[in-house]
């Protein structure tokens, strides 16, 4: 009798065994990542890279890594709304990257009534994100980048502008495609001077069959440092329309040309010029 209850209890004993062998641990949660790439400003020399991390609440964890800082320095940062071009209202306030870093858990969007936000709503989000050279000084942005809808696709057009008349000012102007379609368009000019202003348009037709109407005005250009930046989604309002929505695709394929005048006084005076879209691939 004794010899029956030990076997069975053997047997109880394996198939326990069996069982413990049968359960299976889940694999940890391994979330989604996006990296986005910071852009020096001005002569800052600071760069680097910001990584959103999906948790597994779907809440997310957002790493600064900067190059450049120098040792002891706090730069504060945001997420503000719409893209870097136009500029918008801070809605993310990040810990302060202090030495090159920092870590933050992005759960809400700012405010005692901050909206939850996701990892998937983040990395989607219509913004940009600004790091500053202090508190004290938030006027002066050392980084930047696009994020979300208007991150940047990698597509690109660049036009000559050539010099008119003896302006001395030529450049490029670079369309770039952004993730929601629309585009990205700098002037980058040498020649300019410092305490200029140079109102700039799209036209209508080509430079041959000047003058055409204005489609889109741009940025003026800054004679300090030759550059415009403008974010372009549609064309210029009428008064008889608003004006018609265009994407990248579009634009690049647009019949006109860009006129650089000499200032908003004197916009008879072209400083520089240059075709683009269907007109430049004809050239």
């Amino acid at each position: 009798m004794k010899k029956i209850v030990l076997g069975l209890a053997v047997v109880a004993g394996l198939a326990s065994c069996s069982d413990d062998d049968d359960v299976t641990t889940p694999p940890p949660f391994e979330g989604e990542s996006k990296e986005y790439t910071l852009n020096e400003l001005g002569d800052s020399g600071v760069t680097g890279t910001v990584t959103f991390n999906e948790n597994e609440d779907g809440t997310t964890t957002v790493d600064f890594d900067l190059d450049g800082t120098e040792e002891g320095s706090v730069h504060p940062a945001h997420i503000h709304m719409g893209n870097a071009a136009e500029g918008g209202d801070i809605v993310v306030t990040f810990n302060p990257i202090t030495d090159g870093v920092s870590t933050t858990d992005v759960t809400a969007l700012d405010g005692e009534d901050g909206e939850t936000i996701t990892y998937e709503e983040l990395v989607t989000y219509d913004g940009y994100i600004n790091v500053h050279l202090s508190s004290d000084e938030l006027e002066t942005v050392v980084a930047q980048t696009d994020i979300g809808a208007n991150e940047l696709t990698g597509e690109s057009v660049a036009y000559d502008l050539a010099s008119i008349g003896e302006s001395g000012v030529s450049g490029t102007a670079t369309f770039q495609e952004r993730e929601n379609g629309e585009t990205l368009v700098t002037l980058a000019l040498e020649g300019t001077e410092d305490g200029d202003e140079h109102p700039a348009h799209i036209h209508m037709g080509a430079v041959a069959d000047a003058p055409g109407a204005i489609a889109v005005t741009l940025s003026s250009v800054d004679g300090a440092t030759g550059v415009s930046m403008t974010n372009v989604a549609k064309l210029d309002d009428t008064e008889e329309e608003e004006g018609a929505a265009i994407n990248y695709e579009e634009l690049t394929d647009f019949d006109g040309y860009i006129n650089v005048h000499e200032s908003a006084d004197n916009l008879e005076t072209l400083e520089a010029q240059g075709n683009i879209g269907i007109n430049a691939s004809e050239e």
